[in-house]
C-alpha cells in the first residue's frame, strides 16, 4: 500500500492551526486514540457519513501515504477493513491536495470526482 494516497477529514480551524505550526498533531479524537486516523478513497465517504454528518467547515486533505514511512500502519477497523493510522506527527510536506468538503442539498458531503 506504499505510495497510496490517503485522506484526512479535518475542520478548517484545525487545519489552520496545523499550517501555522507547520505540522498536524491530529484532531482531538486522534490525540485521544494515540494515532491520526485516515481513510482510503473508498472509505472516505463512509467516514464522513459516520463521523462528520452534517458538519460544515471541513476539508478533505490528501496525503502521500508512502511518504509517511513505518509510522503509517494499516490496521483493522470498521467491518474488519484495513484503515491507515499514523503513529506520529503529520509532516505537511506529504500533503498532495486539499479540497473544501461541502454539503449538498441533502446535507451529504460532496467529494471530488478524482479521488484515487
Amino acid at each position: 500500500m506504499a505510495g497510496q494516497i490517503i485522506y484526512k477529514i479535518v475542520s478548517t480551524h484545525e487545519w489552520a492551526l496545523a499550517e501555522a505550526e507547520g505540522h498536524f498533531i491530529g484532531s482531538p479524537v486522534d490525540i485521544d486514540d494515540g494515532y491520526i486516523h485516515f481513510s482510503t478513497a473508498a472509505q472516505a465517504a463512509e467516514t464522513a457519513r459516520r463521523h462528520f454528518a452534517g458538519r460544515r467547515h471541513l476539508l478533505l486533505v490528501a496525503i502521500d501515504g508512502g511518504a509517511l514511512g513505518d509510522a503509517l500502519k494499516w490496521e483493522p477497523s470498521r467491518g474488519g477493513d484495513l484503515f491507515p493510522h499514523l503513529y506520529g506527527v503529520l509532516d505537511l510536506a506529504t500533503v498532495t491536495n486539499i479540497w473544501p468538503l461541502l454539503l449538498d442539498e441533502n446535507g451529504d458531503h460532496v467529494f471530488p470526482d478524482d479521488l484515487s
